[in-house]
């Protein structure tokens, strides 16, 4: 599968026709969570306008609307000529423990804790039983590759890449639109804690008993190892809310 592809297949999970009568707020609320998943990052473009408000089934000035929002926002920006189009701009941080409090205060924690580790339990099981094909193993060999190989400032963008590589190749459509979703909000309240390499280097040895897991084709090893690294996330989040 060309990259191209891969990048459209994962578009699919976040963007999709939105329903009648709330066209601005959906389709607005839908690209806010392609940036928060970093699924295009930053310097690189949005789809064409005209592809874009076709994938959401919204008008040109509907979608022209949002981009004005986002472009006030300072999320991206529009540039003209022969290269122009709509760029997606660096994130500013939001660290600290003022910060994620305040997110806190906007989405139920365990609620999300729980049902992202059920996702993305249940996307290992069925990636393991299922078998994958050599294309769907040589993308879930990259996705690792790549965060083992990612400056720290990159890391939790492409861990988000990799579970989500996981979750396309589940089998289940319906299954990686719910956990594009809850990835976003865990997210947010992951970007406003520090990085700790030593935490990193510990997610990477899971991820890699994960994925060595998931291609030996052991769902129950692929389950537990996905369970222990999730309980892990959720310990981080709680020692910083404490």
């Amino acid at each position: 599968m060309a990259k191209n592809d891969v990048v459209t297949d994962r578009l699919t999970a976040v963007l999709r026709p939105v329903r009648a009568g709330n066209g601005f707020e959906e389709a607005l609320e839908q690209i806010l969570r392609l940036l928060r998943l970093g699924l295009i990052p930053a310097g690189e473009r949005l789809p064409a306008e005209r592809a874009l408000a076709e994938r959401l089934g919204i008008s040109r000035v509907t979608l022209r609307d949002v981009l004005k929002v986002l472009t006030d926002q300072g999320l991206v920006e529009s540039r003209r000529g022969r290269y122009g189009g709509t760029f997606v701009l660096s994130r500013p941080e939001a660290r600290g423990e003022a910060e994620l409090r305040r997110r806190v205060g906007t989405v139920d924690v365990t609620d999300t804790l729980h049902f992202r580790e059920v996702l993305d339990v249940g996307a290992a099981g069925l990636c393991a039983s299922n078998g994958l094909t050599d294309d769907g193993a040589i993308r879930l060999r990259s996705a690792l590759l790549a965060t083992n190989e990612a400056p720290l400032g990159e890391y939790r963008r492409r861990d988000t890449l990799l579970h989500l590589t996981l979750t396309e190749l589940s089998g289940s459509p319906t299954l990686a639109v719910h956990y594009a979703a809850v990835r976003a909000d865990l997210n947010d309240l992951l970007d406003c804690i520090p990085l700790l390499v030593r935490n990193l280097e510990h997610s990477q040895h899971q991820h890699t008993a994960l994925i060595e897991a998931v291609l030996d084709k052991d769902a129950d090893g692929a389950r537990d190892v996905m369970r222990e690294h999730c309980e892990g996330t959720a310990a981080l989040l709680r020692g910083f809310l404490s």
